[in-house]
């Protein structure tokens, strides 16, 4: 028994060095554009498409790698992402250049692919440890990703490029750790369905493009309207291809799953807000009070300091989840956390006065988002057959990744709509931000009084799968 235990901490503290890389790899990079970009010669357009091109690999990759996971062995997939990474990081660090960027951040997209291919390991190998592990997992992801940003912004006080080396190392130690992991022993099989592949791929690129492209092309323009409409297309078809095909990319059945469904919905609504804003958030800590009439006129030193705090409230939310979840049911945390989402965006609505007050609103929504981040992702991961974890938990992440897409989205047309004449954002468009994140929010704790609950199997909290619950698989 204590040899089980030890080798679970093991494998977790393993896991969270991976975990740890992830972080830091999606924090360190944004901050430091601005300067990098004039070191190398890329404007704002140039910045822009680097962010859209990452965007773009994060939509791409999280179903195929989660797929390939399954049937190829989530070790195998899980060593090649994390070598994708390291590589596309140090390739950013030693030659920083306009084409080097561009591929090395498609490169580091494969960062997606953690997630799902290390809960289908944890499941297998510490089924008993899958809650905790989880928000254990989180919560390091969200410390990473803070502390990412401030070491490279640090690092490139001196020299603009220094900080693009903040990645290299924690790389260099994801893979060490990579190669110590065990496999997952979860029987592989099945065949790669490339039609399947292709009509995803392009049809998530196009859904990508006007999410992020919509707001710079005008929302109602033939740009918009027609990479919506290919968009839509593109993903019908797939649809109808994995429907008749007799080894699917994706099992459909899964999305018809009630359990997955539920989940994946809360998912999508609670990222809609929590993390759609961020991008807002550190555009209104950045307003001069005395030019707008809000803001809090921070500098990026500050407003780093402000996303680090939310993040650490996001580790504290993690880690208390699944005391939470044995205390008071699966249900009511879903249900919980779209309340508390909803109560963070609407103490910014009556608190963005003072930066005191406005922070204890930000520490709300990080809360939020290191509750949902952890119970979803564990739900995902136990809601489904084993064999199909690393894909069930990738769906999640694509919600994860769409509703803060289309969140970001929608916030960007509201900022459109309340643009003055100095080229400031009028306070009510914050306020209306505020207001559509709130009632997203709620909307995800309302989905959430849907889930029905799995049963625990025995007593150490092992979850059936959708197949032995009555639940298709």
């Amino acid at each position: 028994m204590t040899r089980g235990i030890a080798s679970g901490r093991g494998l977790l503290a393993t896991m969270t060095v991976i975990v740890v890389c992830s972080g830091v790899v999606q924090g360190y990079l944004t901050p430091l554009l601005p300067k990098v970009g004039r070191h190398v010669g890329i404007g704002g357009v140039g910045q822009s498409n680097l962010y859209l091109l990452s965007q773009l690999a994060f939509a791409v990759m999280t179903p195929l790698l989660a797929r390939l996971g399954d049937i190829h062995g989530h070790r195998r997939l899980l060593r090649a992402c994390v070598a994708m990474v390291a590589g596309g990081s140090l390739l950013i660090a030693v030659w920083p250049t306009t084409a080097t960027l561009a591929v090395g951040v498609t490169l580091q997209g494969a960062v997606v692919g953690f997630f799902p291919l290390l809960a289908g390991i944890l499941r297998s190998r510490a089924p008993e440890r899958g809650r905790v592990g989880m928000s254990v997992l989180v919560g390091a992801l969200l410390i990473s990703i803070g502390v990412g940003g401030l070491v490279a912004g640090a690092l490139s006080e001196e020299h603009a490029v220094a900080g693009l080396w903040t990645a290299v190392p924690v790389g260099a130690l994801a893979v060490t750790a990579a190669l110590l992991l065990p496999d997952s022993a979860t029987a592989r099989g099945g065949n790669f369905n490339v039609k399947a592949a292709i009509l995803l791929t392009l049809g998530l690129v196009a859904l990508v493009l006007v999410l992020t492209q919509g707001d710079t092309w005008g929302w109602l323009s033939p740009d918009s309207l027609v990479t919506a409409v290919l968009a839509v297309s593109l993903l019908v078809v797939w649809v109808m291809v994995e429907h008749r095909s007799a080894h699917p990319l994706v099992d459909v059945r899964l999305l018809r799953a009630p359990r997955l469904a539920v989940v994946s919905a809360h998912t999508f609504c609670v990222a809609f807000g929590a993390i759609g804003f961020l991008g807002a958030n550190a555009v209104f800590l950045g307003s001069d009070p005395e030019a707008t009439g809000y803001g809090m006129g921070l500098g990026s030193q500050a407003i780093a300091f402000v996303s680090l705090a939310m993040v650490v409230a996001g580790c504290l939310g993690s880690t208390a989840t699944p005391r939470l979840s044995r205390r008071v049911g699966d249900r009511a945390v879903l249900c919980a956390v779209g309340v508390i989402g909803a109560t963070g965006f609407l103490s910014l609505i009556l608190f963005h006065d003072s930066l005191s007050r406005y922070l204890v609103g930000a520490l709300i929504v990080g809360l939020a988002t290191g509750m949902f981040e952890s119970i979803t992702r564990a739900l995902s991961a136990e809601v489904v057959a084993e064999t199909e974890t690393a894909l069930s938990v990738g769906l999640n992440e694509l919600a994860l990744s769409l509703g803060a897409a289309i969140g970001a989205a929608v916030i960007g047309g509201l900022f459109a709509g309340h643009r003055l004449r100095g080229g400031h954002i009028a306070l009510t468009g914050y306020l209306w931000c505020w207001g559509v994140c709130a009632g997203v929010a709620l909307l995800g704790g309302l989905l959430g009084l849907g889930f029905r609950p799995v049963p625990a199997a025995g007593t150490g909290q092992v979850r059936p799968s959708l197949a032995q619950s009555g639940e298709p698989a």
